[in-house]
């Protein structure tokens, strides 16, 4: 019932750019199942409701289909794509921002008992569930508002509100729980993930992100890795290949410019890691990307047959 009305409101209402008129919330509305491409994750809130979707975080793969959702703690580096998808039955779904301090503020109010309390090692950073009807009911509820634009300033946040307290107490709390304390163990992950990403084309030694962390070099070893299903040295890579293909997508057919620019010495490790990453080197792929036939090119690895 939920997810016939759920699919009805976001075909409506979905747009080219996936925005709505509710701050944090977006729509997906896909009709091919596309080759997979790089993104970050951002720290939100995604449900499916028809096609399904596969996501890729280092060697995990995430598959979740109508009716499941995606919950990411942390700002990540994924692969991924609608799998289900066609002009005919268009992948749908809903997305919402899960803000840190919108979660502080909810946990200061839960009641003591309310919630179990946050042991044992940081969770995942990205995990798949099944959607409860009281979920799906506050997600439809929220939906509803865009045909009452007068309602939305004032009904729009409660609904945001009790969406996010489904997630705090549900399956995947744990992780949402720890995106609102400042001393948990995602916290001081979460603050690592962000400087690598702000300095990515920099060196550095785990030990000193490690420091800035506030955690042990091994402590934040073991618990970076748990996190995000890699080191914080692949972590660094996959960075540094998703903004080399954002900008060999963009404009720049210079490949050993490109790679010299995310950080890469060598123009040889850089193909090479990017071919690893991508099935193909890279100035193949930026064509493919910009549609148009590869003419010169920087990149020194053959292209694959």
């Amino acid at each position: 019932m939920y997810l016939d009305e759920l699919r009805a409101l976001l075909t409506r209402h979905a747009r080219p750019d996936g925005t709505t008129a509710i701050d944090g919330v977006l729509i997906s509305k896909v009709e091919a199942a596309d080759p997979p491409s790089a993104s970050m994750t951002g720290t939100v809130f995604a449900l499916i409701a028809r096609g399904a979707k596969r996501l890729a975080l280092g060697d995990r793969v995430y598959d979740y289909h109508a009716g499941q959702f995606l919950v990411a703690s942390v700002d990540l580096p994924v692969t991924g794509h609608f799998t289900e998808a066609s002009p005919q039955l268009p992948a749908l779904g809903f997305g919402m921002t899960l803000e840190p301090a919108a979660v502080a503020e909810l946990l200061l109010r839960a009641a003591p008992g309310d919630l179990p309390p946050v042991t044992g090692p940081p969770p995942l950073g990205i995990a798949v569930s099944d959607a409860s009807d009281d979920l799906l009911d506050a997600v439809v509820r929220l939906l509803r508002l865009l045909e009452r634009p007068r309602d939305v300033a004032v009904l729009a946040p409660l609904i945001k509100r009790e969406i996010l307290w489904r997630l705090i107490s549900g399956e995947q709390g744990a992780a949402v729980r720890q995106l609102g304390l400042a001393d948990s163990s995602l916290a001081h992950i979460s603050r690592a993930v962000r400087w690598i990403r702000d300095h990515y084309t920099r060196s550095f030694r785990v030990e000193d992100v490690a420091r800035m962390a506030g955690m042990s070099t091994s402590a934040f070893y073991r618990n970076f890795q748990a996190v995000t299903a890699m080191s914080p040295i692949q972590f660094q890579k996959q960075i540094r290949l998703h903004e080399a293909r954002l900008l060999l997508a963009m404009r720049s057919s210079d490949v050993t410019g490109v790679g010299h620019r995310v950080g890469y010495d060598s123009p040889s490790q850089f193909s090479r890691e990017y071919r690893r990453q991508f099935g193909v080197p890279p100035s193949q792929d930026a064509a493919r990307l910009r549609g148009t036939t590869p003419t010169s090119t920087g990149d020194p690895t053959p292209a694959l047959p």
